[in-house]
């Protein structure tokens, strides 16, 4: 179980900084070259995109850094819960903007993250 956590963990690190890019990259180039899954960006200012990249930015660490260095390990599944709420947030945006299709990967995210805030809460805690 600790190790699915850590493979868990790492997954979602990996997509979190990937999707930091929108804080680097304009948001007109992320929509033309992400297809209509992309789209998005355009609903948000640029200043809005930064602040969520940022935010994916500290999530991606929180995740994994707190265990690594065993300083603070309990703010893993705290990390955890709040990308589970990133990614409700995200299936909400796209069930708004009809994006059924696209609403998949992100409940498969959000899966995901209430598993490893789950089993860092409960039966893998770092503090048990």
């Amino acid at each position: 179980m600790n190790t699915a956590l850590w493979i868990v963990a790492g997954l979602l690190a990996t997509v979190l900084l990937i999707s930091t890019s929108k804080m680097f990259v304009p948001r007109e180039k992320i929509a033309a070259v992400g297809g209509t899954a992309a789209q998005w960006v355009l609903d948000f200012s640029p200043g809005a995109l930064k602040a969520i990249g940022a935010l994916e930015l500290l999530a991606a660490a929180g995740l994994i850094l707190p265990a690594v260095l065993d300083i603070a390990p309990v703010l893993v599944p705290v990390t955890a819960t709040c990308v589970a709420l990133l990614f409700t947030g995200a299936v909400v945006m796209r069930l708004r903007r009809g994006e059924k299709a696209a609403v998949v990967l992100d409940l498969f995210y959000l899966a995901l993250a209430v598993f490893v805030a789950w089993g860092r809460f409960g039966p893998e805690s770092f503090t048990g």
